[in-house]
């Protein structure tokens, strides 16, 4: 459920006149979702928040995410709790990870260098590491979320690319046009975005709507599985 949230990218052309006219990245803000089963009972919810921080002893500032993930079903739950630092333009930094399936837990963090151009991938408490290469800017899932929405406030969004959350994904979007979504009890008019997300084990399509305020926040995620099409709604 996490990528239908958070994986995305690819460029196409945005009908004239969809960008707001002040664009806006958010300098700290928490958004809560909640998780629906496809007949629309609660299975739980999600939250993600952002922020900026100082960097000690260098001018600027670093970008702090963070993702809270608690769903359950009868004797089975889940829970996830991911951190990763960023730098002013996104580029992540570090990212923790820890994830709990019913009895399992696993707890990761990649350290991401961009001057030798490779990451560190560890499992903690006793667990091995892997190092990958990495481009340039690399971007986790966190912070691409935030980075594509600054994108689609100036009208654009960026070519497909590979972003890392644990695992890499090669993500894609499509421009699936504009409508009105009632969601939270509210009509929001919103953009409709086709993501295609592939990893090593996964191949899946969803959708994401954002809305067309200045930060384009994310209301609504649709994920159709076998047992039908779950959600991912922005709380009001």
């Amino acid at each position: 459920m996490i990528p239908a949230l958070l994986a995305l990218g690819a460029w196409l052309a945005i009908p004239a006149g969809s960008a707001p006219a002040v664009a806006a990245v958010p300098q700290e803000e928490s958004l809560r979702y909640n998780v629906n089963w496809p007949s629309g009972l609660s299975l739980g919810e999600a939250e993600i928040h952002a922020g900026k921080t100082k960097v000690e002893e260098a001018p600027g500032f670093q970008w702090e995410f963070s993702l809270r993930l608690e769903a359950a079903i009868p004797s089975f739950s889940v829970v996830d709790r991911h951190r990763s630092v960023a730098t002013a333009e996104l580029c992540v930094v570090e990212l923790e990870k820890q994830a709990q399936r019913g009895k399992r837990n696993t707890k990761e963090r990649t350290t991401f260098d961009a001057t030798s151009g490779m990451a560190t991938r560890e499992t903690l408490e006793g667990g091995g590491k892997t190092e990958f290469s990495i481009p340039a800017c690399a971007r986790d899932a966190l912070a691409f979320l935030y980075y594509v929405r600054r994108e689609l406030s100036q009208g654009r969004i960026q070519p497909s690319q590979t972003i890392f959350f644990g695992a890499p994904y090669d993500v894609r979007l499509e421009y699936g046009g504009r409508q009105t979504l009632l969601a939270g009890g509210q009509r929001t008019e919103v953009d409709r975005i086709q993501v295609t997300a592939k990893g090593k084990a996964s191949d899946t399509v969803f959708e994401v709507f954002f809305a067309l305020d200045p930060t384009r926040t994310p209301v609504l995620v649709r994920l159709p599985l076998a047992m039908g099409t779950f959600s991912m709604e922005l709380a009001r």
